[in-house]
């Protein structure tokens, strides 16, 4: 009787030291997947931040289109995706902005493009998200940035809140995949 009830006890621990927490990673991993992982490898761009983009901006699913008319995966304005297929050389398609290769490697480069501009990715975040011009400006005024390089504020409460999510979620893809 007495060894059965170690038995019992030892899986039961058994079960919170391996089974629980390998449940947790395997949880963990089906909710923040990893797409296109080709296509991420080879953009130059660090996975992980690829992926908390794409999780932050559109939930992984390819055919979301924002009120402000951004597009798929990486919700890419045409207009952004006409800009970097020019500078690019790439053809540029409308229609298959909702293909999520095709997005993923316009939103890259766009990630890429804005790194040239701005020195911080926090800044660079804050480019993607409010655009690049509303970022020259934060920086040009002394309320957000002191140094004209980093931004001490941010004025717009959805830019800010877009630079943390999209810096917790990329801790989180750094944790599941390194």
């Amino acid at each position: 009787m007495m060894k059965k009830k170690a038995v019992w006890i030892a899986s039961i621990i058994l079960s919170f030291v391996v089974v629980v927490p390998l449940f947790c990673w395997i949880g963990m991993r089906v909710a923040f997947p990893r797409p296109y992982v080709g296509t991420v490898a080879q953009c130059g761009v660090e996975q992980s931040l690829v992926y908390a983009v794409i999780r932050t901006e559109s939930g992984y699913r390819e055919d979301v289109v924002s009120s402000a008319g951004a597009v798929g995966l990486m919700q890419i304005k045409p207009s952004t995706a006409e800009f970097i297929c020019e500078r690019e050389k790439i053809v540029f398609e409308t229609e298959r902005l909702l293909e999520g290769e095709y997005n993923i490697v316009l939103g890259t480069r766009y990630l890429l493009y804005l790194r040239e501009k701005f020195e911080r990715d926090d800044t660079v975040l804050a480019a993607y998200n409010a655009g690049e011009g509303t970022v020259r400006q934060w920086l040009q005024d002394e309320k957000f940035s002191s140094d004209g390089i980093t931004l001490a504020q941010i004025p717009y409460p959805e830019t800010a809140a877009y630079i943390k999510k999209v810096g917790k979620f990329k801790k989180i893809y750094e944790f599941l995949y390194s």
